[in-house]
């Protein structure tokens, strides 16, 4: 009968300490860069401008996909092991049937597809304002596998530099957003986290000199900052959250 009962507890114990040891399971469902130009920073939005920006989210030399890469890889080796949660194997979310037939609700047209590159087998789902229909879909999706779902996106804007008039040096501004949801569709963390480049252009005549040559530089050296301690800031900021999950 002792001997029972010690079985019992031992038992018990070991449940509890394997249950305490496993990390929560959260999938990332969204990585995606935005090839639009955020200007409203400069102040300015002349007809001239809009059509600079279009012209170049459209040009193939304007190419984000290397620092997509870069940022993915960094994100998934390095930035991964700050988390206080393990990520479901990336072929298990975006290569599942589930995810590939998964209809976002404001799916995109295809002309504003063109303004979102995603890495890979990723699709755009919006999140944020107005997101509750996506982000419960999507958690309820992968409710059995995961206790959660992660969304994660990169975009750029430009900023007022130094100069006098309407001719002045700009700088770019990385940011990177990243949002979890529970298995329920609940917020757990949405934060952003961004840097300037130290690379500048140039205003002239009050419109920014908008050319992949000179833009794609710019961006680039802003990711590189947004990636220098990232891994630092975002153990920081969620040191909590598998409490939340």
């Amino acid at each position: 009968m002792k001997i029972n009962k010690i079985l019992y507890v031992l038992l018990c114990f070991l449940f509890l300490a394997t249950s305490y040891g496993q990390k929560k399971k959260v999938a990332v469902v969204t990585f995606y860069a935005n090839k639009m130009i955020e200007f409203k920073e400069l102040g300015i939005g002349s007809e001239e401008l809009i059509k600079n920006v279009l012209d170049l989210r459209d040009d193939p030399n304007f190419n984000l996909a290397p620092l997509l890469e870069q940022y993915h890889s960094n994100f998934f080796n390095e930035y991964s092991q700050a988390l206080p949660f393990e990520l479901l194997p990336e072929s298990n979310v975006v290569d599942s049937k589930k995810y590939k037939d998964f209809q976002p609700k404001y799916d995109l047209t295809a002309y504003d597809a063109r303004n979102y590159l995603n890495y890979g087998n990723y699709k755009y789902i919006y999140e944020g304002i107005s997101g509750k229909d996506n982000e419960e879909g999507i958690a309820k999706l992968f409710a059995d596998e995961a206790d959660g779902v992660l969304f994660v996106n990169i975009d750029f804007a430009f900023e007022k530099g130094f100069g006098i008039g309407k001719t002045m040096s700009i700088k770019m501004r990385a940011t990177t957003r990243m949002a979890l949801y529970n298995k329920k569709g609940e917020k757990v963390f949405a934060f952003s986290e961004s840097e300037r480049s130290k690379k500048t252009g140039v205003m002239v005549g009050g419109i920014p000199v908008v050319k992949p040559e000179k833009i794609l530089p710019m961006c680039e050296s802003a990711l590189v900052e947004l990636m220098g301690d990232l891994k630092k800031r975002i153990a920081k900021i969620i040191s909590k959250t598998d409490k939340k999950l």
